[in-house]
């Protein structure tokens, strides 16, 4: 699987081109806005880079820090903010419109478990053959699933048939 990420790129050292910048120490220390040439001194001082924290500022804000550990840093942050991201899932429950009651129960329970666990349910309804003719029963059925979970889930995608499958989407409130 591959990732495809959009990677900001930061400026730094001799890539700032600014007259002046708002400029913090490597002790975390405000320095004041200071011409660009004097920060790209203090940080060779420092044996450090100059490092663009945030461009969209007036003046931009620059950081005396090294390069590496700040991109170590940000990774870190973005792979922790990313750990607590819910990965909304899509469950699939199956059904024809002759379906039995006790049936009919079962797969309303099981799509109530999903959406307590915040997950979409898309519910398939199979016509085969001549039940092709009695689209109205499917469409009450999915109704009648729609009021059965309305407590638990709201939905997302109204019946549609497509081909031979009428297909509802519901989403977790």
């Amino acid at each position: 699987m591959r990732r495809c990420a959009i990677k900001k790129f930061i400026r730094t050292n001799e890539r700032i081109r600014v007259p002046e910048v708002r400029l913090i120490g490597p002790d975390s220390g405000q320095l004041g806005v200071v011409p660009i040439q004097k920060a790209l001194d203090l940080a060779n001082q420092y044996e450090l880079d100059l490092v663009e924290v945030a461009p969209g500022a007036a003046p931009p804000v620059c950081r005396i820090i090294d390069f590496s550990k700040f991109k170590y840093d940000q990774e870190k942050r973005e792979r922790e903010a990313k750990k607590h991201q819910k990965q909304g899932r899509l469950k699939e429950i199956r059904f024809k419109p002759n379906i039995d009651e006790h049936d009919y129960e079962t797969k309303v329970k099981q799509a109530v478990v999903f959406l307590k666990k915040k997950d979409k349910v898309k519910v398939n309804l199979f016509f085969r053959g001549r039940q092709m003719e009695h689209l109205d029963l499917g469409r009450k059925i999915l109704d009648k699933f729609i009021i059965d979970t309305q407590n638990d889930g709201q939905v997302e995608k109204n019946p549609s048939l497509e081909g031979r499958i009428m297909t509802l989407v519901i989403a977790p409130k």
